[in-house]
């Protein structure tokens, strides 16, 4: 005779499982953060909404370096991740620090986003970048260029093979 689950008997399963779990992930094992777990940002414009922008960044990864023209604003970030790098350039920050950054904030003047958010993702850096992207069509179309292709992150789009019909 095979017994049949009722209401009752999958709340308790279910409530079962929950204590479970919740007793399971304060485990040292699995609360223990891995070595790629922490995402490296570099921010580019820390002044204005580029600070707070770079604070919930630092809530999410490790800043390890910061760009800004105004070194007020700068060296104020800079007392609050002493560890990340100084630079006045983002150029110059992106080539130098290229292979310890995993990520970029842009939030910088409205004009300056599309060339350095361009930059970052030609160098194949995930970005967070303030809205507007562009100011005009013609603009967007560069970082555009820039983004992988569709397919090269699903694969390529099927084909038809002789005999079929689309």
């Amino acid at each position: 005779m095979t017994h049949r689950p009722n209401r009752r008997d999958f709340l308790r399963q279910a409530a079962i499982a929950g204590a479970a779990g919740s007793v399971l992930g304060n485990a040292p094992a699995f609360a223990r953060p891995g070595p790629n777990d922490r995402v490296q940002f570099a921010c580019i414009g820390v002044g204005g909404k580029g600070e707070s922008d770079t604070v919930d960044a630092g809530k999410h990864g490790e800043i390890v370096a910061l760009c800004d023209c105004d070194e007020r604003m700068l060296d104020k970030m800079a007392a609050k991740y002493p560890n990340a790098k100084k630079y006045f350039d983002y150029r110059k920050m992106l080539e130098e620090m290229g292979e310890k950054i995993d990520a970029v904030t842009v939030s910088t003047p409205d004009h300056t986003h599309a060339p350095a958010g361009a930059m970052a993702m030609r160098m194949g850096k995930h970005a967070f970048i303030q809205k507007p992207l562009t100011w005009s069509i013609e603009e967007a179309r560069p970082p555009r260029r820039s983004w992988p292709p569709r397919w090269a992150i699903r694969g390529p789009p099927p084909t038809a093979s002789a005999g079929e019909s689309r």
